[in-house]
């Protein structure tokens, strides 16, 4: 990197960091059997507790077929429920089940895992670097929402 200022090379080198990142959580859910939109599924139901399929629709800008799709597979696996609404009966809302809890935190555990691994296989120089950039990217990004 010639000038570590230019914004054009940092946002470079950030995407080829997700990238990878991304490439590797792929795996990882694909060896517990589940694919990437299945994944976003779970992810939003699990911070946001219950939505309609519309709802999850709206925040994945996919059709409500496809999602509708995607949560019969989930169903099937075992990872997300639909209950009906006990004011509307004809209101439909999925949620995540304690068998895709249960398997969450694992992937969690596993992650900080793989992480800190990773991140052993670092000198203490590297580490000091990463922890300082990473540091820094929080801030300016933290100071982005303000």
């Amino acid at each position: 990197m010639e000038n570590l200022h230019d914004g054009a090379q940092i946002t470079k080198l950030f995407q080829e960091v997700m990238h990878l990142f991304r490439k590797r959580m792929s795996k990882v859910f694909e060896d517990i059997g589940m694919t990437a939109p299945q994944s976003m599924v779970c992810v939003i139901l699990s911070k946001e507790k219950e939505l309609k399929i519309t709802e999850l629709g709206t925040r994945l800008s996919l059709s409500n077929s496809t999602v509708s799709g995607i949560v019969d597979r989930l169903e099937k696996q075992g990872m997300v429920e639909r209950k009906r609404s006990e004011k509307d009966k004809r209101v439909v809302y999925v949620s995540i089940t304690p068998a895709f809890k249960e398997m969450h935190q694992k992937f969690h555990k596993w992650l900080e895992e793989n992480i800190e691994q990773t991140m052993n296989k670092g000198t203490p120089e590297e580490l000091a670097k990463i922890f300082v950039g990473l540091d820094a990217l929080k801030k300016l990004l933290g100071n982005r929402e303000e």
